[in-house]
C-alpha cells in the first residue's frame, strides 16, 4: 500500500512543485522498482493573489516531504517515480467533466482558477484514498503514518474547496465532482463544494464521516478511464508497483 501511495504522491509534488517553484522533484529522490519515467507538461503559475501563491507554496513543500518520507520507509523497495503527464490530462479531464469543449484544451498552469480546479481533482481524491487503505495496513508505525498524511490532505482538501468557493466556482466543481462519480465505480459519493447560498467544504456522509475510495476506485480517477485498465491519463503507461489495474 504504501508504494501505493508514494505513486499518488510522485504525482501531486510534481504537479505543485511545478506550479510553484516551476521545477519537479530532484533527481535522486525518483529512482527505484520499475519502469521511471519522466514529466510531461507543467510550469510556474502567474498566481494573482499572495493567499493562493502561499497556498501552493506550502502544499507543494508537504508533497514533496510526502515523497520523501514514503521513499526512505520503503528503503530500497520504492518504486521509481513512473511517466507522468500533467499537459494532455488535464485536457481530457476537463473535456469529460464539460467544463470546455471537444476542440478546446485546457491547461492548469495558465491562471490562478484553472491552477486550483486542477488541484480539486487531485485533493478530494487523495484523501478518500487514503481512507480507503487504513484498513488495508497492518504495521502499527505504517498506519499511524498513514493517519497523519491523511490528516495533511484533508487540510489540503479544504484550503482548496474554500479557495474555489470564495471564487464562486461552484459550477465548475460540480462538473468535476460529477465526473469523478462516473469514473469511479459509480459509488455517487463525490460532492462540489456547494452553493453561494449553501456551502459544502467538508465533503461527508450523513454522519459527517468522510468517505472512501478503493485502489481500483482512485485508479479509474487518475487514468481517466472507467473501464478495467492498467495505464492511461496523469500515468500514461501506468503506476508502478504490484496495485496497478483499476476497478
Amino acid at each position: 500500500m504504501l508504494n501505493f501511495a508514494l505513486n499518488l504522491e510522485y504525482l501531486e509534488a510534481e504537479f505543485y512543485l511545478r506550479a510553484y517553484y516551476g521545477w519537479g522533484l530532484p533527481s535522486n529522490e525518483i529512482g527505484g522498482q520499475g519502469k521511471g519515467g519522466g514529466v510531461t507538461g507543467g510550469r510556474k503559475v502567474d498566481f494573482e493573489s499572495k493567499a493562493v501563491a502561499q497556498y501552493a507554496r506550502e502544499i507543494a513543500e508537504d508533497e514533496l516531504n510526502h515523497v520523501l518520507f514514503l521513499r526512505d520507509a520503503l528503503g530500497s523497495a520504492a518504486v521509481a517515480r513512473p511517466a507522468i503527464d500533467l499537459k494532455n490530462s488535464f485536457t481530457a479531464a476537463a473535456r469529460a467533466a464539460g467544463l470546455i469543449g471537444s476542440d478546446e484544451t485546457f491547461d492548469p498552469y495558465a491562471n490562478e482558477n484553472n491552477f486550483l480546479l486542477a488541484a480539486y481533482i487531485f485533493e478530494d481524491v487523495g484523501v478518500t484514498a487514503y481512507k480507503g487503505a487504513a484498513p488495508l495496513i497492518t504495521n502499527k508505525t505504517y498506519l499511524e503514518a498513514a493517519a497523519g498524511i491523511l490528516a495533511v490532505e484533508a487540510y489540503h482538501a479544504g484550503i482548496v474547496r474554500s479557495a474555489l468557493y470564495n471564487k464562486g466556482l461552484f459550477d465548475a466543481c460540480a462538473k468535476i465532482s460529477n465526473a469523478r462519480d462516473a469514473l469511479d465505480g459509480g459509488i455517487e459519493a463525490d460532492q462540489g463544494i456547494g452553493t453561494a447560498n449553501k456551502a459544502n467544504l467538508v465533503p461527508t456522509n450523513k454522519s459527517s464521516i468522510a468517505f472512501s475510495r478503493t485502489t481500483g476506485d482512485v485508479l479509474n480517477i487518475v487514468y481517466l478511464n472507467s473501464g478495467k485498465v492498467s495505464k492511461g491519463g496523469f500515468f500514461p503507461v501506468g503506476v508502478n508497483g504490484s496495485i496497478r489495474t483499476s476497478s
